[in-house]
């Protein structure tokens, strides 16, 4: 239909997707949940966009120790671990990510890649090379 459209492309064999609604709700869904279609697929859902969750506002790939920063149409962020928000199956609504004034939405998402066990913040913050 006309209202339907592809919000993100994401070409990964393993891992989590995030996806985040504009009422600031959220799940992490297992790759492996999402089928492989041929040329000329309708698509799948990745998550339930209703009255309680609004539109996607986006996706993205993610793994556990990897953190996000929201933003909403007032202004606000909010930095938030992935391994705290639950994995769940694929047509789900999700959970609340981040609660939001009367008529405050979500309008981006970023992950903010972690750094590997074996480089220290210090390391990364001085600009040496690891």
């Amino acid at each position: 239909s006309q209202d339907q459209r592809v919000i993100s492309l994401i070409i990964a064999t393993e891992g989590t997707v995030l996806n985040i609604t504009e009422n600031g709700f959220g799940k992490r869904t297992r790759l492996s949940d999402f089928p492989c279609h041929k040329r000329g697929g309708q698509g799948v859902i990745a998550i339930q966009t209703t009255a309680r969750n609004g539109d996607v506002v986006g996706a993205v790939l993610v793994s556990d120790d990897d953190e996000i920063m929201l933003i909403t149409d007032a202004g606000t962020l909010v930095r938030t671990r992935i391994n705290e928000i639950t994995v769940v199956g694929r047509n789900t609504q999700g959970v609340t990510i981040i609660k939001l004034g009367k008529s405050e939405r979500v309008v981006g998402v970023d992950r903010i890649v972690g750094l590997p066990d074996d480089i220290s913040e210090e390391t990364h913050d001085k600009g040496e090379d690891f």
